[in-house]
């Protein structure tokens, strides 16, 4: 199958072309054609299958047969998405698409000037690409209005709701029309993600490509067991040993990745640091140099788990293991990506032990140990053995990443606050 079988127009076919595309992927395979018929549609992909171009491709086409014309303050399709990094790549994705087009898109999310961007929308936009914080403020400021919308995408819902966004989002929902067209992506569907959907969807057409939290094969997996001090030391002496590259590097805490950075730049080792606590501006240009090659690793918290598209990662390091077994597979999902290899290792110290075995147990299998000489530890690793049983249903998570403390306020006086990876 090739992209000229989707009935896509000339345009998009000429700018896929010159990404270098002639096959589709699966979920683009199944979910193109289908958009353009105009259903609802429920598709569940991980990271890495194409998923943007599967919803961003048929959109333009369909704006692009409509005579329908944007009015001000107004859009015509509206993509909410959980962070700023991801709203952005689906900006570029589809200016890039749709540059022989005569449509209009914008992209916004908070961390930044709001003045700018209701300046962009007085004239209104076709595409609006928005982070559910920033788009119920200018929502609330009429800057933007959704009478005429046709077309909803909620991407990385999953990712959403575990943020803490499904009050934003039913917020969202409320104010939109009732006829229009519904898209939601999402790796996993979840309890809490149908529950979302009941009432929302009309009749959708239900489409996965891959098992729900799957990893993807050809990523080579190991770990490496090592006291928790020793971590630093190990993975400078990988990255030398073993020549790395571009490595993406994760992290639990914002602090402990602003830690590691500088123990790597102090062994010569150009890094950068991406997490909550970091400015637009300074998020935008250490993920701008990681993907030209002027930074060499980048230490993320898991704000970078989904949705960061960098091509051809070959390397991705848990130094830290994450408290959620899925955020694991999110995690290595970085790299692998459209058909490349990858490796994910993991370091991992014995106070690690019940997470690594949930995350063994999530993905079904015993992960191989590897070891390198000087670095054997004092606090042995327990040996793992494989547990079958099924995971309970958990409740979507609270995530704090990015949240920041206003000065004199009181921590939980008044409840959890917004995700500041949003606003």
């Amino acid at each position: 199958m090739s992209f000229n079988t989707l009935g896509l127009s000339a345009p998009l076919l000429k700018a896929v072309a010159e990404k270098g595309y002639d096959t589709p992927s699966p979920i683009q395979a199944k979910a193109i054609p289908v958009i353009m018929e105009g259903k609802d549609v429920m598709a569940a992909a991980q990271t890495g299958t194409g998923k943007t171009a599967a919803f961003t491709l048929p959109i333009l086409e369909l704006l692009s047969q409509s005579k329908r014309r944007v009015q001000a303050n107004q859009a015509r399709v509206l993509i909410l998405t959980p962070t700023r990094e991801l709203a952005a790549q689906i900006g570029e994705s589809v200016t890039t698409y749709g540059k022989g087009l005569s449509l209009t898109s914008a992209v916004i999310f908070g961390g930044v000037n709001i003045n700018p961007q209701m300046k962009r929308l007085r004239g209104g936009v076709d595409i609006l690409v928005a982070t559910p914080g920033r788009l119920l403020d200018l929502h609330r400021q009429n800057a933007i209005k959704f009478n005429r919308l046709e077309i909803l995408v909620l991407d990385e819902a999953d990712r959403m709701l575990d943020m803490g966004f499904i009050n934003d989002i039913r917020k969202v929902l409320a104010f939109l029309p009732k006829e229009r067209q519904n898209l939601m992506f999402s790796a996993t569907f979840s309890s809490s993600i149908n529950n979302l959907a009941r009432g929302m969807f009309n009749n959708p057409v239900e489409i996965s490509v891959t098992p729900p939290n799957s990893t993807v094969e050809i990523i080579d997996q190991c770990i490496y067991p090592v006291d928790k001090k020793q971590k630093p030391a190990l993975l400078i002496q990988l990255i030398r040993d073993n020549k790395w590259g571009q490595t993406l590097v994760f992290s639990k805490t914002k602090h402990g990745a602003n830690r590691l950075v500088g123990q790597l730049q102090k062994k010569g080792i150009n890094a950068a640091a991406i997490h909550g606590n970091k400015s637009q501006s300074a998020r935008t240009k250490a993920l701008a140099e990681f993907k030209n090659g002027t930074v060499q690793i980048l230490v993320a918290t898991d704000i970078a788990a989904r949705g960061l598209d960098i091509d051809l990662l070959p390397h991705v390091v848990n130094f830290d293991l994450p408290h959620v077994q899925e955020d694991y597979i999110h995690r290595i999902g970085r790299t692998g990506r459209a058909g490349a290899s990858g490796e994910a290792i993991s370091l991992v110290c014995a106070d690690e032990f019940a997470l690594l075995a949930d995350i063994e147990r999530l993905i079904k299998k015993i992960l191989p140990r590897k070891s390198v000489e000087g670095f054997e530890p004092v606090h042995p690793l327990p040996e793992s053995c494989l547990n079958t049983r099924p995971f309970r249903a958990k409740s979507p998570k609270k995530n704090t990443e990015g949240r920041t403390r206003r000065q004199g306020s009181r921590p939980n006086s008044r409840g959890p606050k917004k995700p500041s990876g949003d606003k």
